[in-house]
């Protein structure tokens, strides 16, 4: 089973040499970092708004795409409502620029995990998961993918899934999620910085749904760099106002690194 793309032409180009183009414009304004991260928190909206952030984390993996061969992608689920973590049957993800096969061993490590479970529906139409699947592609070329949407969750349930995953250089962590939704430009700015100011200091416990609609996951890789003493950097902080939208009501994208 092919999961098939659902917002290409919307959210991003569905003509593969149009999108590739768009990606390579996003990267190439991103200043050279040599350092590549082992985990990401990426925005998930339409390019033209948050494609320029999430390029800020993307670019710093250039150095190491080598090395990287297996994707663990975690997103909120905008559509279905369910509990828990939900994983897909289908082999294979589809976007414009090709497939990418799902990684059936990490799959199978975090199924014995109580919350984690089958829900193909909430995969078939979500974006969060989706938009970062180009990027990744035009950076890594080919890797393995472990998509997983995280429903009505907790940190350190996706603590315990990065626990079994984590593994070493060849695997990436990606974590999708927007900020702040549709308030002031200038209250957007001073939301964004303060949940900034919470994730640097890895206070996840003070993230709720108006902080972050990926939370979950955010707070998990939170809860995961505690535990491990490691540190997350904010490399880009930027609204819809300052890149493709109006100054009315906006919605923030920041893009965050672990080294």
């Amino acid at each position: 089973m092919i999961r098939q793309p659902a917002v290409a032409g919307s959210f991003y180009p569905a003509d593969p040499k149009q999108l590739s183009a768009m990606i390579s414009r996003f990267l190439d304004e991103v200043k050279p970092v040599t350092k590549a991260p082992k985990a990401i928190i990426v925005p998930h909206a339409g390019y033209i708004y948050s494609g320029p952030i999430a390029a800020s984390a993307y670019a710093r993996l250039k150095g190491a795409a080598y090395q990287i061969n297996r994707v663990v992608l975690i997103g909120p689920s905008h559509r279905v409502g369910f509990s828990g973590l939900a994983i897909s049957h289908a082999g294979s993800f589809a976007t414009p620029l090709g497939n990418i096969e799902l990684d059936q061993e990490n799959r199978g490590k975090i199924l014995d995990l109580p919350f984690v479970g089958y829900l193909d529906q909430a995969h078939e139409l979500e974006h969060s998961l989706e938009v970062q699947l180009p990027f990744l592609q035009q950076i890594l070329g080919s890797f393995r993918l472990l998509p997983i949407v995280a429903g009505d969750a907790s940190a350190e349930q996706v603590c315990q899934v990065l626990e079994k995953v984590w593994d070493g250089p060849e695997t990436l962590i990606v974590i999708s999620s927007d900020l702040s939704h549709y308030h002031s430009y200038a209250e957007a700015q001073k939301l964004d910085k303060k949940t900034t100011d919470y994730i640097q200091a890895l206070q996840y416990e003070k993230l709720d749904y108006d902080s972050a609609c990926g939370r979950v996951g955010v707070g998990g890789l939170l809860a995961y760099a505690r535990k491990h003493h490691l540190q997350v950097k904010n490399v880009d902080l930027r609204n819809s106002g300052d890149t493709a939208g109006d100054k009315f009501r906006v919605v923030g994208y920041g893009a965050y690194v672990i080294d």
